[in-house]
């Protein structure tokens, strides 16, 4: 299907009906309910699911093929978003030109600082990247202004006017895909459970899995197959005479119009643009999300960037009183000390569990997430093939 080997095929299949069933999936307990509290199926969360998951698959495309770790990703990420928000103050309201914008200017920006990082390999790339990035970030907080918008950054305002959008004096535009506009929902209910299903999370979820779709290719082609030479060993692909720059290059660019993509999804979901998101601590975040989902894997990424944003925005919630809440059947002093006991893990101090969990697949599972489900998998596939031994060997006649 589509030019895909039966695997690849059965991975997309499943991966798209998961992404579309997402709002099911997401919200498993009924509102109301002190389970309710896991619930992540609300528009704006589903969309960072999908939108860090491509930001996500463009740096595996990088570090999981080439073997270079780049701290610098967010670079692109900001540079992309930035061209999609002028695009829509000075042109148009529809997501389809900003995004193309986001794409061509993060390549763009790619290409200048693929060029001069790749002169050098290992920590020393590493170190460029994030300098790039740094050097980005000071940029577009202090030095572009009057571009960037500075420490407030950009928004949509009732001043601008796109040259194609049609707006009354004083109203704000909305992002919109052909007139539909992306905060538009459908709300279905079934007793207490309540489902939301989002205009802009959809579309994001579709470029999500064409991005997922083209990674593959990427992985299955000779190119990927040149880009594993690299990660394998450089230097003796150099002495069979062949110049692996320009496939590093490539790789290079493409992670990074993957992330201008991002960026521009990230502006046509929510009209706001601020220097944070090129700041050293959103590249360090597309690392862990590869890691913890499986470098060089083609799910893993994504799995890693839905875990994070899960913590970030469900783990970060749950405070004192809600644990008060569910542990109030217990006597007054064992409830009191097992949420003191939880305190640290929670609300403000979820970044300590995050770092436990990532200390533990590291540990444990090296090939991340996707390495635990294959584990799992060969497990339930081991006790099932002894099963079907000891079948065959009752219908065996003895001797």
């Amino acid at each position: 299907m589509l030019g895909l080997k039966k695997n690849d095929s059965t991975l997309l299949i499943v991966v798209a009906v998961l992404t579309i069933l997402a709002p099911f999936f997401l919200n498993p307990f009924p509102e109301g309910s002190q389970l309710a509290q896991f619930n992540a199926g609300y528009p704006d969360l589903m969309q960072r699911f999908v939108i860090f998951g491509i930001f996500a698959i463009g740096f595996n495309i990088l570090f999981g093929l080439t073997g270079y770790l780049s701290f610098g990703h967010a670079a692109f990420l900001g540079v992309g978003s930035y061209a999609a928000i002028w695009m829509m103050k000075l042109v148009t309201l529809n997501v389809i030109p900003a995004i193309i914008m986001s794409i061509i200017f993060a390549g763009l920006f790619a290409v200048v600082v693929g060029f001069i990082s790749l002169r050098r390999s290992g920590i020393y790339f590493s170190i460029l990247t994030l300098a790039f990035a740094q050097m980005s970030y000071s940029l577009a907080y202090s030095v572009l202004t009057p571009i960037t918008g500075g420490e407030t950054g950009l928004q949509i305002k009732p001043t601008d006017r796109p040259l194609l959008s049609n707006l009354g004096d004083g109203e704000i535009g909305r992002a919109n895909l052909f007139g539909l506009d992306m905060r538009s929902s459908f709300e279905l209910s079934a007793g207490d459970w309540l489902w939301t299903f989002n205009m802009g999370y959809y579309i994001a979820a579709i470029v999500m899995l064409i991005s997922f779709y083209v990674s593959i290719r990427i992985f299955r082609s000779p190119f990927g197959m040149m880009l594993r030479a690299v990660k394998s060993n450089q230097q003796r692909m150099n002495y069979t005479g062949l110049n692996s720059k320009p496939y590093t290059l490539a790789a290079f660019v493409i992670s990074g119009m993957y992330a201008g993509l991002a960026g521009g999804l990230m502006v046509a979901m929510d009209t706001q643009v601020g220097p944070e998101r090129m700041f050293w601590t959103a590249s360090g975040e597309v690392v862990l999300m590869a890691i913890l989902g499986g470098v060089g894997t083609l799910i893993g990424p994504v799995l890693g960037a839905g875990m994070i944003k899960y913590m970030e925005n469900i783990l970060s919630k749950i405070n004192d009183g809600i644990l008060h809440q569910w542990f109030a059947f217990m006597p007054d002093g064992i409830e009191d000390f097992i949420v003191f006991i939880i305190h640290p893990f929670i609300g403000k101090g979820w970044h300590l569990t995050l770092g436990i969990v990532f200390m533990a697949v590291v540990i444990f599972l090296p090939g991340g997430l996707v390495e635990g489900g294959q584990r799992i998998g060969r497990l339930f596939g081991r006790g099932k093939r002894a099963q079907e031994a000891e079948d065959a060997a009752a219908k065996t006649p003895a001797e």
